[in-house]
């Protein structure tokens, strides 16, 4: 069997379960890896799984090397000045990467959060990302194994008051974590090119993903969520559109592809219609993603 350098995938649903219901979406689409929610991703319920089903998804998913990730809820806001916010969103973290382990997921994705006050009061910033560092750590330290599953920073898209929008923002998330060998990386093209990143340009995604790797270092950066934005660089709106219909377009893809530092980083499709079998960002990001296999096979 070829070697998959970059396994493609999307948001797959889990209604019906995690067999019959995401497992056969990922099978229906092709996907050789998922993301999935395992719970309401619009609240703060805890959901304890079914131990049965969990471990037939794990075994199932390890015979067909299928990678999976969870995406943590949306309410999640490490930065959050509300007690009962901070406290709700350490708790949902600490679960989903609970569950990660049981399901046999690599990884839990999360927004990098806000400090949400808008009056322009520094000290604000500072307050949460001590917020960040007094409710991440320990959380990270519970998941020091080597075979743990990996809690992801995915960088925001820059609206509000973001801790982290964007690449530079990386360095004091990360520092405010000790640089913690388990908090790995998301990038989400639209997030960062909304945020400034120049992915729109020749070259411009191969030097992001650059700067990424020598902030974080080897092996830090995990997972890519590929999206399209329907807005222009430096926008700070999060709105996703299809491979090559939007701002960003199909060059940066091809540049990710071909990054050797993206070596069997997993891209997750979160754009409109990619739960659609008829996409046609499966087709798109397939190509690239071969000619880049070829190119390097080319060059030997």
């Amino acid at each position: 069997m070829a070697l998959v350098h970059n396994p493609i995938g999307t948001h797959v649903l889990v209604g019906g379960g995690l067999v019959k219901g995401a497992l056969a979406h990922a099978e229906a689409l092709g996907c050789e890896a998922i993301q999935v929610f395992i719970g309401n991703p619009r609240g703060w319920a805890l959901s304890a799984g079914d131990p049965a089903e969990d471990r037939a998804f794990r075994e199932e998913c390890e015979r067909r090397g299928l990678r999976v990730f969870i995406h943590a809820p949306y309410l999640v806001n490490l930065g959050s000045p509300t007690e009962k916010t901070y406290a709700s969103s350490v708790a949902v973290v600490a679960h989903n990467l609970r569950r990660a382990a049981e399901i046999g997921a690599e990884g839990v994705v999360v927004h990098t959060g806000s400090y949400v006050d808008a009056s322009g009061d520094p000290g604000l910033l500072a307050a949460a990302m001590a917020r960040v560092r007094d409710g991440l750590l320990p959380v990270l330290d519970a998941i020091s194994e080597e075979s743990a599953p990996w809690l992801l920073l995915e960088p925001t898209a820059g609206q509000g008051r973001s801790l982290c929008a964007g690449v530079e923002d990386l360095v004091p998330y990360l520092a405010a974590l000790d640089d913690h060998p388990k908090a790995g990386i998301c990038l989400d093209t639209c997030h960062v090119f909304a945020a400034g990143a120049p992915l729109d340009e020749p070259g411009g995604a191969s030097a992001t993903v650059d700067r990424i790797l020598e902030i974080g270092g080897p092996g830090r950066l995990r997972l890519v969520h590929a999206n399209d934005s329907m807005d222009v660089r430096g926008a700070f709106k999060d709105r996703h559109q299809r491979i090559g219909h939007g701002h960003i377009g199909e060059g940066a893809f091809a540049e990710l592809f071909a990054h050797p530092g993206l070596d069997g980083v997993p891209f997750i499709l979160e754009t409109p219609d990619s739960r659609d079998a008829d996409s046609s960002d499966w087709e798109v990001l397939r190509r690239l993603r071969d000619q880049a296999v070829r190119d390097r096979h080319d060059h030997g």
